[in-house]
């Protein structure tokens, strides 16, 4: 109720403000795409760290939805690498509804210690990292620096300073 000092009551100004914020939220312009820029429905993922871990993981990935395509496989160990190839070419064979998201050539395959560079500037969407605890730290800040969507296993860090560069890619 509106006294005579102040004409405005409690629930006019309480509707006044959630009218004039919500107002605020809404963009006024939707900002451009960059130039050649171009939307698609599907999301390119990288794998970097090919053991049984992430194998399996890609695999399920594939499994998730009808948007997905694997493009690149990274592992420090070629025989790692192979071995992940073979088992989703098998997974590929075994059921005809990978097939069109299963599209890694030997051009995207990568081994060695910057193996995860070469997955995260292959041009994929999303990073999948399942490797060893005591790099996720390094992969995490260089794929966030990329601009890339990132699925990372726990733990994320083994140390403190670790978990803070987590937090701080976060």
């Amino acid at each position: 109720m509106a006294d005579s000092n102040n004409p405005v009551s409690r629930r006019a100004f309480v509707q006044t403000t959630a009218a004039v914020t919500a107002g605020m939220l809404v963009p006024l312009k939707l900002p451009a795409m960059p130039a050649g820029a171009a939307y698609s429905d599907v999301i390119r993922v990288g794998l970097v760290g090919c053991g049984g871990r992430g194998t399996g993981a890609v695999r399920d990935c594939m499994r998730a939805s009808d948007g997905i395509e694997i493009v690149a496989l990274g592992d420090m160990f070629p025989d790692r690498l192979a071995s992940c190839r073979a088992n989703l070419a098998k997974a590929v064979t075994e059921d005809a509804t990978l097939a069109a998201k299963y599209k890694v050539t030997d051009d995207k395959c990568y081994t060695g210690f910057d193996a995860y560079e070469k997955v995260i500037a292959s041009g994929v969407d999303l990073v999948m990292f399942a490797t060893p605890p005591g790099f996720r730290p390094l992969h995490l800040a260089a794929a966030v620096a990329a601009g890339k969507h990132v699925f990372i296993e726990k733990p994320a860090g083994v140390d403190a300073a670790g978990v803070r560069s987590v937090l701080a890619s976060a």
